[in-house]
């Protein structure tokens, strides 16, 4: 009989076995055997591990999609003989039932849904984990969807349709803009008629009030004259302003003045327009 030492690194432990049956475990440190009734038979790590898991299912509505999980689990302290005897591969433990929840789950959802439900679907496979798991000397200590990736076609189908509703929402926005403008313009331009108006009735009160103050000052003033004489005079002192006002334009060239007495005067004043308007 002979021993032999051996090391065990930070974090993982050791299993003994003597004889063939499992005597103890071996810490961290410096340890020693018992040649050749003892022999080390493996190690474990009490490290955080994690595994990636690519599941492809189906939805509801008929889209395939492929979901990455990524499960982070440890051994537990207690439990390093049921994590080292219990199962041969844990990796596939934990794969099998990633497969059965998320096949389970995944079904019953529309693909919209899918994305909005990341954080239930991670819950559901971290509690079926957990449960099953945990009796294996296992402990889960979290379950996350990290990708889901539909067919290449549903993602250009999604973003035409989403194009589709932004631009929707774009066009009655411009719309509703436009009509605003409309309205505006209407209103503005109601109520510039309407104090145009109550600008063109002013002005003409102001010409009757002031006809009226001319008619009483020239009656007053000349003795011998009746109302019309004045109105006349008026008249005709405004058809004399019409055509200083109509002389003085930039584009017109000639005023004729209906004076004539005769066919001859009809004529020539006839004449004089037509090569006035050459």
């Amino acid at each position: 009989m002979c021993l032999m030492c051996f090391t065990v690194s930070t974090s993982d432990v050791a299993i003994i076995e003597k004889w063939g049956r499992y005597s103890r475990t071996a810490n961290a440190g410096c340890n020693f055997l018992c040649c050749p009734m003892e022999q080390m038979v493996g190690k474990l790590s009490f490290r955080v591990q994690q595994l990636d898991v690519r599941v492809e299912t189906k939805t509801h509505d008929n889209v395939f999609l492929t979901a990455v999980v990524s499960v982070q689990y440890q051994v537990l302290r207690e439990k390093v003989y049921e994590a080292f005897y219990a199962l041969t591969n844990p990796r596939e433990q934990i794969t099998a039932h990633i497969y059965d929840v998320m096949r389970s789950e995944l079904p019953t959802l529309e693909l919209d849904a899918v994305f909005e439900a990341k954080e239930d679907l991670a819950l559901a496979v971290k509690n079926a984990l957990s449960e099953t798991m945990t009796t294996y000397g296992y402990q889960i200590l979290q379950a996350l969807i990290t990708d889901l990736d539909p067919d290449q076609r549903v993602k250009n189908a999604m973003n035409e349709i989403n194009s589709s509703k932004r631009l929707k929402y774009a066009v009655a926005e411009k719309s509703e803009g436009e009509k605003i403008l409309m309205v505006k313009r209407a209103e503005a331009e109601a109520e510039a008629k309407y104090l145009s108006g109550v600008g063109v009735a002013k002005q003409r009160k102001a010409i009757v009030d002031g006809f009226k103050s001319s008619i009483v000052d020239f009656s007053e003033g000349v003795h011998g004259t009746n109302p019309k004489d004045v109105m006349d005079l008026l008249l005709l002192t405004q058809y004399f302003d019409t055509l200083r006002d109509v002389g003085g334009a930039p584009n017109c060239k000639t005023t004729f003045v209906p004076s004539s007495r005769t066919t001859a005067d009809d004529t020539r004043n006839a004449l004089l327009q037509a090569e006035a308007a050459k």
